[in-house]
């Protein structure tokens, strides 16, 4: 319930943000800004998971490609009791992971293959069993519209910044009652509120799900120590060979793929591995 309406809290950000841009075209632009929203909106729910995958060139693998991955992933969800999900490979040697898709029975676990190579067979479960207990805790769909969301305000941010230069906001909107002066108080808002609100959506994703996953991914795979031996094994090679990820989709990957490259970095969705490895070598099982 708590993430249903969480994404719903969203899916109204971006609305309320779109129909903001489009306010400053006038009564049409409205309009459109609206429909624009809800094309959005649907879009977001049903096809995130397919935008992500593409981002990152994730391709599907199956149990004769890759056994090895799909044989921990079938053990993990036979103690689960998840559904079985899609099973990806990405193509970095960046080593990292992630889940993705609109709910369980939808669900998508992609390992990169530098996680592949670096990690052995305890340690790739314990990944796998964090990205699983996301899936379980349906973290994934406010990930995934998150991510979309992020990246449709630049985008729209971007249009109204050439509009502006290029056309004014023309059909009668706010800005011709204020002449050039309007026009340019207005890009400034919208080239500087964007930015902020994309930046908002991605630290909506709560630092306490990662904690959260780590403690029912231990559970899922029987013992912490996997996971956290992975953790610190990851924290060292990340920062040596890092996945070219944008901020709007960082929080997505189970650590950082920010960390040590980006400002964004200082807004992490991602509590310190030191302390979820803490976390993790404390747990009772």
């Amino acid at each position: 319930m708590y993430n249903a309406m969480k994404t719903a809290f969203l899916l109204a950000l971006l609305t309320g943000l779109v129909l903001l841009i489009g306010s400053f075209w006038g009564y049409h632009g409205l309009i459109i800004a609206g429909v624009f929203a809800l094309v959005m909106n649907v879009f977001s729910y049903w096809f995130s998971d397919k935008v992500v995958l593409a981002m990152y060139g994730a391709k599907e693998v199956s149990r004769q490609q890759a056994p090895r991955l799909h044989a921990i992933v079938e053990n993990l969800v036979a103690r689960s009791g998840l559904p079985m999900p899609k099973v990806c490979i990405v193509p970095s040697q960046a080593p990292n992971a992630f889940a993705t898709g609109r709910n369980p029975r939808h669900a998508v676990v992609a390992v990169t293959e530098g996680c592949l190579r670096l990690l052995n067979e305890r340690e790739l479960e314990g990944v796998l069993a964090h990205e699983l207990a996301h899936v379980g805790n349906r973290d994934m769909l406010i990930g995934t519209v998150a991510a979309v969301m992020a990246g449709t305000i630049m985008f729209i941010a971007t249009m109204a910044r050439w509009g502006a230069m290029f056309g004014g906001f023309g059909g009668g909107g706010r800005g011709n009652d204020r002449g050039g002066g309007g026009n340019l108080i207005a890009l400034l808002a919208i080239a500087i509120f964007a930015p902020l609100a994309a930046m908002l959506i991605r630290l909506a994703i709560s630092r306490s799900r990662e904690y959260q996953a780590d403690v029912r991914g231990a559970r899922f795979a029987g013992s912490p120590d996997g996971l956290a031996d992975a953790l610190e094994r990851l924290q060292s090679a990340s920062q040596r060979v890092t996945i070219d990820a944008g901020p709007a989709t960082a929080h997505m990957f189970i650590v950082n793929p920010l960390k040590g490259k980006d400002l964004m970095a200082l807004f992490s969705t991602h509590p310190p591995i030191d302390e979820r490895v803490r976390r993790l070598r404390r747990m009772q099982m």
